[in-house]
């Protein structure tokens, strides 16, 4: 592959780094991720990259922030692809299945970002939160629109427990009872999908069909009969 001119990495050289760092992690894994390695690729010195990054942890930081934006712009492109009344379902659905494509496209940055492949490193909460709820944002907000015209049974899942909590917990428990319901639900779905979608791209999917989308689409569909209820159709007025 061909190294960077020192022109283009003055020019971009955070963005290189980060480059580096995901081919690196796609080749040996996260485990290994070193910043002399990085240095060494791009033909640097190791404190050009303690300019921009002082240590391992803040370019794993990094990485996964960069991850979840582009893990929760996919989701929300997807949404907005289908704007109007009428379409909830749609766009339910339409989340899904970007949230699989995404992860089959980016299998190393899905791990990075929902595994712990990286020894010693403590994921900075307060600063990666942010993009993290945006990541679902496209989740909530789908099933926020079902649960304001009705079409959520707030009977159907358990309320979690929220004392003493960290997280996503710290904000359900800021929220109202349909908060509270719309992040529950949010959670519970994505537990599921996330279940299937690690299976799939670590390559121990059961062999339940003959590939992993026609089993994600059955569970979509089995998400959707479990929690939405349809709008009872108006009885007909005729004699």
């Amino acid at each position: 592959m061909a190294r960077p001119t020192k022109k283009q990495q003055q020019a971009n050289l955070p963005e290189i780094i980060k480059e580096a760092a995901w081919r690196q992690i796609s080749e040996s894994g996260a485990s290994t991720l070193s910043l002399r390695g990085i240095a060494r690729e791009l033909g640097i010195t190791a404190p050009a990259i303690y300019n921009y990054f002082p240590d391992r942890d803040a370019l794993v930081t990094a990485l996964i922030s960069d991850a979840y934006a582009s893990f929760g712009d996919r989701q929300i492109e997807a949404m907005n692809s289908l704007p109007g009344p009428g379409r909830e379902l749609d766009r339910l659905r339409a989340t899904g299945l970007a949230y699989r494509d995404w992860a089959l496209d980016h299998p190393h940055r899905y791990m990075l970002i929902f595994g712990n492949p990286v020894p010693g490193y403590v994921p900075p909460m307060q600063e990666l939160m942010p993009v993290m709820m945006r990541s679902i944002s496209a989740l909530t907000g789908t099933i926020g629109e079902l649960y304001a015209l009705g079409m959520i049974d707030p009977q159907s899942i358990p309320l979690p427990q929220v004392e003493n909590s960290q997280g996503f917990c710290d904000t359900m428990a800021k929220g109202d009872e349909s908060t509270l319901t719309v992040l529950s639900i949010a959670m519970l779905i994505w537990s599921r999908v996330h279940g299937l979608v690690s299976l799939e791209i670590t390559g121990k999917l059961p062999p339940y069909a003959s590939d992993g989308a026609a089993l994600y689409e059955f569970e979509l569909e089995s998400i959707a009969r479990q929690f939405i209820r349809l709008p009872q159709a108006a009885p007909d007025s005729a004699p």
